[in-house]
Formats: C-alpha cells, structure tokens, sequence
C-alpha cells in the first residue's frame, strides 16, 4: 500500500509542478518519474534548510517543491525559462 501512496503522490506532485512552471510536464507516466525524483531532491533540500515536513500533506509539499525545481533546472539545461 505504500508503493501506491509513493506513486500517488509522485503523479500529483509532478502534475502540479508542470502546471506550476507553465507547461513543462512530461505526461501521465514522466510526472510520476518528475514527482518521484522531486520527492527526493524535495527531502534533501528540506533537510539542508532544517525543515521538517510530516503527514500527506507535507509529502505532497516536499514531493511538488523538488519538482518544481528540478523542472526548472531541467529547463535550464535545455535553454528554456
């Protein structure tokens, strides 16, 4: 049941960073891959800046500013703003 939670909120995080940075979402299965990997990246930031996120709704946070920020690096690498 876990696995199903992880991939729920990797959809929805990665669905709401593309919306968030305007049209840079990969599709059903890449918002996934976005929301997984910005959870990481999102839990890792976190932590540097000595904050602390529990429940559903601070993994949805964590999990969507990670994406957010790996979109836009993403997009900096590829020359878009």
């Amino acid at each position: 049941m876990g696995l199903i939670w992880f991939l729920l909120i990797g959809l929805v995080a990665g669905f709401l960073a593309g919306t968030i940075m305007k049209g840079r979402g990969f599709g059903l299965l890449g918002n996934i891959l976005v929301g997984i990997v910005g959870a990481v990246l999102g839990g890792f930031v976190f932590r540097i800046l000595g904050l602390h996120s529990t429940g559903l709704i601070g993994s949805l946070v964590t999990a969507t500013v990670g994406a957010i920020l790996l979109l836009f690096f993403v997009g900096l690498i590829r020359g878009k703003r």
